[in-house]
């Protein structure tokens, strides 16, 4: 879980392939992405400054938009 432009930002416990985001200090969760055949399960997120870093099964992957698309960085 990372904390990310104001909003706590995770791996869905219940299916690694989604995200979910939380505005209220993770009171509630909403979905974010999720279900992409394009990277797979999420593994780990980092924040790196003006971007969004995703560990996949399928490799690295980086989002500029919270997390709402993603691009490959590196094919793992």
């Amino acid at each position: 879980m990372i904390n990310y432009g104001g909003e706590l930002i995770r791996i869905s416990p219940k299916d690694s392939k989604k995200l979910e985001y939380s505005k209220n200090n993770g009171l509630s969760w909403n979905a974010r992405c999720g279900g992409s055949g394009n990277y797979g399960k999420f593994i780990d997120l980092m924040d790196n400054g003006k971007e969004i870093l995703a560990t996949t099964e399928k490799g690295l992957f980086y989002s500029t938009n919270k997390g709402l698309s993603w691009n490959v960085r590196k094919r793992g």
